[in-house]
């Protein structure tokens, strides 16, 4: 059973998960990094895997000079086809909650359109998140993007 959350806990924590949508789907990969600790975990992972406990990530980072990295990459040096992301997400399920933690669980869908092109699903499956209270506001310590498919796109090229 899970301890109760205030309400404002809950909208803050809600707010989060929106604000992450809301900068990847801008591209704004500066503030993608900043809604993490410094030594955060992000992980893109097959269900399959998290399932059966298997260690194999599709993207694998374990501190924000990691995302910093990504987000550098994506900007400065992968060559690929634009496209924009759009994600859904579901409200968050409490797992278990403390004063300055929070484990949560919320569905997500990701639609992706390319230029020129009709818009697709992407990729589907849950974020299994654990959100830290620091000064500057809840953070991510963790965050497994855990996708439902076994087929994806022979490159991922933006966190999901």
């Amino acid at each position: 059973m899970t301890a109760a959350i205030d309400p404002q806990t809950y909208t803050e924590l809600s707010q989060l998960l929106a604000e992450y949508a809301a900068v990847v789907d801008a591209a704004d990969w500066d503030a993608w990094c900043e809604l993490f600790t410094d030594d955060c975990v992000y992980k893109l992972i097959p269900r399959e895997n998290h399932e059966r406990g298997l260690p194999l990530a599709t993207m694998d980072f374990e501190s924000k000079g990691m995302l910093k990295d990504r987000a550098y990459a994506i900007r400065e040096t992968l060559f690929h086809d634009p496209y924009y992301q759009r994600h859904v997400v579901g409200a968050p399920r409490l797992l278990d909650v403390a004063p300055d933690r929070i484990v949560c669980e919320s569905n997500y869908a990701v639609f992706r359109t390319k230029l020129s092109e009709l818009t697709q699903v992407f990729n589907v499956g849950r974020y299994l998140d654990t959100v830290v209270r620091l000064d500057s506001g809840w953070r991510f310590a963790s965050r497994l993007c855990i996708y439902d498919s076994e087929m994806i796109p022979n490159s991922i090229i933006y966190p999901v």
